[in-house]
């Protein structure tokens, strides 16, 4: 039988629509957007900590979904602002360890006053 779970939880903000935080199908979990959010639905001021909030919330919704940072293989990184890669490469340093998984990283609108949102795609063992 093949394991499909809703992760959810109160330490990263609710789905602001007909979303999961997180889904896992097997041994993929897939982990919605995350942005500078707090799970009482205020947004953090400034890159760095919407940027550390960003991956918080990331954080829970794979756990939530029974998966961590090292079963992460994917991460899509949506930046309001290029001038900004070096601070969120640094800050994501702090979250990730090698083998690093894929990730790719574009410019993109968001609704004021975020500045970044990132999503991740893990796969756990069994």
């Amino acid at each position: 039988m093949i394991i499909d779970t809703v992760g959810t939880t109160d330490l990263a903000p609710a789905p602001a629509g007909p979303y999961s935080q997180s889904r896992r199908r097997g041994q993929i979990v897939a982990c919605a957007g995350q942005a500078g959010i707090r799970p009482d639905g205020t947004i953090e001021e400034g890159f760095a900590a919407q940027t550390r909030r960003t991956f918080d919330n990331l954080r829970a919704t794979l756990a939530a979904a029974g998966a961590g940072w090292s079963d992460v293989i994917q991460v899509r990184v949506f930046l309001t602002d290029p001038a900004r890669f070096a601070e969120m490469n640094a800050i994501y340093a702090d979250y990730f360890a090698e083998p690093y998984p894929v990730r790719t990283t574009v410019t993109v609108t968001l609704p004021e006053p975020l500045l970044i949102e990132v999503d991740v795609l893990a796969v756990v063992e069994g």
